[in-house]
């Protein structure tokens, strides 16, 4: 009796530590282009808001930093849904900030993957 009780406390403390990959606080307007195609799934997503600001998985992280962080999430062998890198622009960002993003999924061995909406006429 007293394992099943250690087992369920144990179950509860991870469950309540555990941090969602939650981004949805951040605001960003996605870019809308014709003819999309689905995704998939991944749990990889990087993402630059309004304010050009850079988050990994919901966190604030900086570029030079950035590749090293993603090639930490793609596991030893890894199929192509898990190398897929989720990556969400503002629609008014600059080339130039989002094109070193490009570049850091790409040396992280990261599939990069634009996330846009349809563009309805």
């Amino acid at each position: 009796m007293a394992m099943g009780d250690i087992a369920f406390n144990l179950l509860i403390f991870f469950v309540i530590l555990a941090r969602a990959n939650d981004d949805s606080h951040l605001q960003w307007t996605p870019s809308r282009v014709e003819n999309l195609q689905t995704a998939g799934h991944s749990v990889i997503s990087v993402l630059i808001d309004k304010d050009s600001k850079l988050y990994l998985n919901g966190q604030q992280v900086g570029i030079s930093e950035l590749s090293n962080l993603i090639e930490d999430l793609i596991p030893e062998n890894p199929s192509e849904d898990e190398r897929t890198v989720l990556l969400k622009v503002h629609q008014e960002t600059l080339a130039q900030r989002f094109e070193p993003v490009i570049e850091a999924v790409s040396e992280a061995g990261g599939k990069l993957v634009h996330i846009v909406e349809e563009e309805k006429n």
